[in-house]
């Protein structure tokens, strides 16, 4: 979601003329709450969860699903009840990138007891039913991480149509009103990304060459209103699905965790030894086969969204030598880590790293020791994209959007986040990799598994660290079709002892043998996470719930229950109208969202994807007394 500043937003000149103050000032503001913020203790765990939905509408007429245009409207009554009493409410609402998504948090954190462990899914289920409640007859809210039509010819409700020659993002395919209209911020970000570039985004993903589908694969798109000489589609690449619009990616849907550390240093170390377990959760949480209508020969979204807001220049990008631009930047804005912040960790950046060696130096002289330094200092390198005029000048011991604007647009696999001013939050971080899943059972196991792998972490003082340049070979694998069954990543093999002298103990492993174990060699992060609660006085429910979770986990990596991707795209190929071209038309499409909203919802079983019915009792009706007392709980 980002930094929702309110205002005036300014064109990209003025952006682009303020961007000098926003670097300046951005750095000041940190600076000062650093100082006062660093020595911060908390004691308690506090963790969440967001989840973005898609409103779909079905035509069951036709048989064809549009996405619903309703997401401002939906949100207004949504945020009613946290206007009137926010300490009280059981789930939190914000805007998203897409006028057909809305974004669902817990109403509060959940804490350290165990038994918050046995709400999570209810509390998805209770999302997930807040938001049907408001939906119109045929309108279903999914978990799903993207559209499979998205961008195709009448694929919104009410229909709206790309306009080439205008508006934010100058589309063939992805219209301005499908771009929410809650906030300017989205459509404010789409212009400004494309000014910056000085050319629209291209996206290109390689097609799934199945039996009929045709070699080369080369798209006409006269239908969408491409002009006689094809400039609107000039990057389109050969059998690839072409995309030009920065709602293609970041009008996909991910499931992502935050959670609270201790200290300042806790929250460095989690942050470090989380980056090499993105690539593999990426690939475990694989949910998006599908783009723009056709089958891809990708199974995840995360460099779909990476290109879709790569606003580099063609200097930046290394396309021509520098001359009025200050770097070549390696890397799109949204991307994975480039650089570990523990001292532990430093031993293995092993990227070159970017960074504003001025910055740099002046945090260096305040105090900020190098790691850390060197961490903000590579996030200015960026620009501000999206500014308000209300915003220009600004408080820097007080306030701090400044910072926020550039911080909370270097989307990456991590993100490492200092306490907001005027509150007691501690250090934070966020992992931001996962894709949403179908159900609600399958989005609370991922981000269980993800929490109490934080605690095994920090409890057995797990070492998961491996050089950079291999996380990011990891990220590139972890997006390939079955990735989780056909790659091999590369994995720690002593993760028991963090000695930061051992130096890089990596080896190839299947994620398979990474999360169930490798007789003899390697105990598995399942093992592990189940050695950790064994510590634990866990009462029968919820090991009954945390069980059911593992399994799956442990199912999805060995294979007996398909990824979403792989659910989807047999589904697809296996269905009776598919002519085995590539192209998901609009009947197979719906067939494919009627079954994801009657598999979310328990109207159909499908041991296929989530390996046997699940049994969970976070199912059953769990009291809002519960919820209550599980929320004001103190640390011990």
């Amino acid at each position: 979601m980002g930094l929702l500043s309110e205002g005036t937003p300014l064109s990209w000149p003025e952006t682009k003329k303020l961007a000098p103050h926003v670097r300046k000032h951005g750095v000041q503001q940190f600076l000062n709450h650093y100082q006062t913020l660093k020595d911060r203790t908390v004691h308690c765990l506090k963790w969440g969860d967001e989840i973005e939905y898609t409103v779909v509408k079905f035509d069951h007429a036709n048989r064809k699903a549009r996405v619903s245009l309703r997401g401002s409207s939906l949100l207004t009554k949504l945020q009613e009840a946290e206007e009137k009493n926010p300490k009280e409410v059981r789930s939190l609402w914000r805007p998203e990138y897409a006028e057909y998504m809305v974004e669902g948090t817990p109403g509060q954190p959940y804490g350290w007891l165990v038994q918050h462990f046995n709400i999570v899914e209810h509390n998805m289920a209770y999302r997930r039913q807040e938001l049907h409640s408001l939906l119109e007859k045929d309108e279903v809210a999914l978990s799903i991480t993207c559209f499979p039509r998205l961008g195709c010819l009448d694929f919104t409700l009410p229909t709206s149509k790309a306009t080439p020659t205008s508006g934010p993002s100058r589309s063939l395919f992805f219209p301005s009103a499908a771009i929410t209209q809650c906030h300017p911020r989205f459509s404010t970000l789409t212009t400004n990304i494309r000014q910056r570039r000085g050319r629209k985004v291209a996206i290109n993903v390689p097609i799934f060459k199945d039996l009929k589908t045709p070699s080369p694969f080369i798209e006409d798109f006269t239908p969408y209103g491409d002009d006689a000489d094809k400039s609107h589609s000039e990057g389109a690449k050969p059998d690839h699905v072409y995309m030009d619009a920065m709602g293609f990616g970041m009008g996909c849907s991910c499931l992502q965790m935050t959670f609270q550390a201790r200290t300042e240093s806790e929250a460095r170390v989690l942050y470090d030894h989380l980056t090499p377990i993105c690539p593999i959760l990426l690939a475990l949480t694989a949910a998006t086969p599908i783009f723009r209508g056709y089958l891809t020969a990708i199974d995840c979204r995360w460099d779909v969204i990476s290109a879709s807001v790569d606003c580099r220049t063609r200097e930046e990008s290394g396309e021509v030598p520098l001359s009025t631009d200050r770097f070549v930047i390696p890397k799109s804005r949204y991307s994975s880590v480039s650089c570990y912040l523990s001292a532990c960790g430093t031993k293995y950046n092993d990227l070159p790293l970017v960074q504003d060696p001025d910055v740099y130096s002046e945090l260096i002289e305040a105090g900020v020791d190098a790691p850390l330094a060197q961490h903000i200092a590579h996030l200015f390198i960026r620009d501000s994209i999206s500014l308000f005029s209300e915003k220009v000048d600004q408080d820097d011991t007080k306030e701090m959007d400044h910072f926020e604007n550039i911080q909370s647009t270097n989307w990456q696999s991590m993100r490492f986040k200092i306490p907001p001013p005027n509150s007691d939050i501690g250090w934070r971080v966020e992992f931001r990799p996962c894709e949403v899943q179908i159900t609600d059972f399958e989005n609370a196991a991922y981000g269980v598994f993800i929490v109490l792998l934080t605690r095994a972490i920090l409890t057995f003082k797990l070492n998961m660290l491996v050089p950079l340049s291999k996380v990011d070979e990891n990220m590139e694998k972890s997006q390939r079709q079955d990735a989780v069954l056909t790659e091999r990543f590369w994995f720690r093999q002593n993760i028991l002892s963090r000695d930061c002298d051992q130096g890089d103990d990596s080896t190839l492993m299947t994620i398979d043998e990474i999360i169930n174990g490798k007789e003899g060699t390697f105990v598995g992060l399942v093992g592990l996470v189940r050695k950790y609660l064994n510590s634990l006085d866990l009462d029968t429910d919820t090991a009954c719930t945390v069980g059911q979770y593992l399994n799956l986990i442990r199912d999805r990596a060995s294979g007996k229950a398909n990824t979403a991707a792989a659910w989807i795209r047999n589904f697809v190929r296996s269905h009776p109208e598919y002519k085995h071209d590539s192209v998901v038309s609009d009947s197979v499409s719906y067939d494919l969202l009627v079954a994801c909203h009657e598999i979310s919802c328990g109207k159909r079983q499908c041991v296929e994807l989530l390996g046997g019915t699940p049994k969970s009792r976070t199912q059953q009706d769990i009291p809002h007394a519960l919820h209550k007392i599980l929320s004001k709980s103190k640390c011990q």
